[in-house]
């Protein structure tokens, strides 16, 4: 079985999670439970987004964020 790692599967998945309205971020992070998960930065509560953004990519969970917008400085 050829697994692929979170960062494979992070990168795979980003150019598509990044053209859905609001998403601004795509990242890996943990869970309560330090588990390993892909983290998905909002820039506010979108329910037509959320509703398009899966529960899981690859055998990894997917936690949104609302992180609102960050500035370059």
């Amino acid at each position: 079985m050829n697994m692929k790692t979170i960062s494979e599967v992070k990168r795979a998945s980003e150019p598509e999670l990044l053209a859905l309205p609001d998403v601004v971020s795509v990242g890996i992070g943990l869970d309560e439970k330090e588990n390993q998960v892909i983290v998905v930065g909002l820039a506010k509560e979108n329910e037509r987004t959320l509703a398009l953004i899966p529960h899981n990519l690859g055998n990894y969970p997917v936690i949104v964020k609302i992180t609102g917008t960050s500035r370059a400085q």
